[in-house]
């Protein structure tokens, strides 16, 4: 029998922070790019691998028909076969957002896979300033995947501001979210003295509140004149990082070894409060009136 100190579901958590490029001269560069981090990640023992939003397309159209130009069906998509085929070959675990195009309709998407295909999508819910233009608001609810490692749910981005949506995940029982992003400059202050931003903020608390991981991978450089903030990390179940939150300027990728299912066990603050017990279900709906997926306990 395992021991209490044997970890039960140990996964080494990469994410990766890149700097794809819009344009569809660049489609291929991005992919290749991405793929030798998340290779070199493989190599240093990651068994879930997280890639950045629109991590194959850059970010910065410049107009509707550019937008659906760079989109792929997911049923005839070359990205998405690479990224199939390299975690077919890796034998891992891999978060990759996409330009999902289905009929006349385009979704910034997040593809999840694991060494036996494509396990599941989620299709972004919030969308940030001009994404509006080119995309279609998610239809797919928060769903959460059951894996060989762990339960695992997706968000993109501006998700992360809405705390709604990573407590959606928490209370299907995910023991970690995967948040791919491109999180951009806005008007500052954009970064405090320990060089976090707010985002990053936003991610631990996340975590903290509704203990759970979360793997947020952020872009950094420029993409046609806008500018992102790095700061990808990695927020262990009591909101603070685990390991190093990453620079505003440089590709990067964080890791960090956990035992993913310990998101499992409730957070006794003392002997009198614990997060999850302490919700007052008799003055609000456990799962906030959401009914696409069902609450799991964990």
């Amino acid at each position: 029998m395992p021991t209490e100190a044997t970890p039960i579901s140990p996964a080494r958590i990469a994410v990766i922070q890149c700097d794809p490029q819009a344009g569809l001269a660049n489609r291929a560069a991005n992919l290749r790019n991405a793929l030798q981090q998340a290779d070199e990640a493989v190599c240093h023992g990651a068994t879930l691998i997280v890639l950045p939003e629109l991590v194959t397309t850059g970010y910065a159209f410049a107009s509707r028909s550019e937008a659906f130009a760079h989109g792929e069906a997911l049923n005839d998509s070359p990205s998405l076969e690479a990224l199939l085929d390299f975690a077919r070959r890796r034998g891992i675990y891999l978060a990759a957002g996409l330009a999902e195009r289905e009929g006349m309709r385009l979704y910034d998407t997040a593809v999840l896979i694991g060494p036996e295909g494509l396990i599941g999508k989620y299709r972004k819910a919030h969308l940030w300033n001009q994404e509006k233009l080119w995309f279609t608001a998610g239809d797919l609810g928060f769903p959460v995947f059951d894996t060989p490692i762990g339960r695992i749910g997706l968000l993109i981005c501006w998700d992360i501001w809405f705390p709604e949506a990573p407590r959606l995940l928490a209370q299907q029982g995910a023991d970690i979210i995967c948040s791919l992003n491109n999180w951009v400059w806005t008007p500052p202050p954009l970064f405090d003295a320990s060089g976090k931003c707010m985002a990053s903020y936003l991610t631990m608390t996340a975590a903290h509140v509704n203990n759970v991981f979360i793997a947020a991978a952020n872009r950094v450089g420029t993409d046609r004149g806008e500018r992102f903030l790095g700061c990808s990390l990695i927020a262990g179940t009591n909101g603070w990082p685990i390991g190093e939150v990453a620079c505003a300027e440089s590709p990067a990728i964080v890791y960090a070894d956990v035992d993913l299912v310990a998101a499992r066990s409730a957070p006794i603050w003392n002997s009198l409060n614990d997060l999850h017990r302490d919700r007052r279900s008799d003055l609000y709906d456990s799962m906030l009136g959401y009914r696409q997926h069902a609450a799991l306990p964990r």
